[in-house]
């Protein structure tokens, strides 16, 4: 049996560097206190645009909930469950330095009513093109299976907004790191064919940690450069 990863040793040759500095930053940035600020179930409902946000897509039980409470380092700061489709609407966090992260509803669940499938998609892309404060989202994939046709919405939408996005991996921890290596470079392949998406991917693990200090190194050094 091939090994699974758990120190992602191949994943972290295989993402962009961070800076001494910027995991510094990125670890002090998430240090302080998180709190819930509101969730909205329509575009009325949405909080104001005070502040850079930085939003989490993907599709249903990909795990967006349990990266943001390991990235915030807070065990129940966002609702987890192992139902798909249980967060339906755009869940907001505010943290320091006037950052806030977004939990959006996770698409293609089927097993839903449609009318509130066709309500959680139409609210995801509205929001998504129409965001001012929006500084990026990251599209979150199951490292177990890959790019699916679901996903190719949401990346089509953040490719015509021309949006900044990024992969982020998850539960790479429950395959092999030669699988590993192969998903990652697949994945890569396929958005350098968007020109707005980023060019690097960040492999994680909620339940490990693993390459939560790269993620809170890439979001520290986005707040830099739009703070230049």
């Amino acid at each position: 049996m091939e090994r699974k990863i758990h120190d992602m040793s191949v994943a972290g040759e295989l993402m962009g560097d961070f800076s001494k500095a910027e995991i510094e930053a990125g670890r002090r940035l998430f240090s302080g206190p998180w709190d819930f600020v509101s969730a909205a179930g329509s575009l009325a409902s949405l909080p104001p645009m005070t502040a850079p946000e930085i939003a989490f897509a993907g599709r249903s039980n990909v795990g967006k909930s349990s990266l943001i409470n390991a990235l915030t380092g807070r065990r129940a700061l966002a609702r987890t469950s192992n139902t798909p489709g249980r967060t339906q609407q755009l869940v907001f966090f505010g943290g320091p330095d006037r950052l806030v992260l977004v939990d959006m509803p996770g698409y293609g669940y089927a097993a839903a009513a449609k009318s509130k499938v066709a309500a959680w998609t139409t609210l995801i892309h509205d929001y998504l093109r129409g965001r001012a404060t929006l500084a990026r989202v990251y599209v979150l994939i199951d490292a177990r299976h890959g790019l699916k046709i679901a996903d190719d919405s949401i990346l089509d939408t953040l490719s015509q907004a021309a949006v900044s996005h990024e992969i982020v991996l998850t539960k790479c921890d429950q395959i092999s790191e030669a699988a590993l290596a192969e998903r990652i470079e697949a994945i890569k392949t396929t958005m350098r064919k968007r020109p707005a998406a980023f060019p690097d991917l960040i492999a994680t693990s909620a339940r490990t940690g693993a390459g939560m200090e790269q993620l809170r190194a890439a979001i520290a050094r986005l707040m830099a450069e739009r703070a230049r």
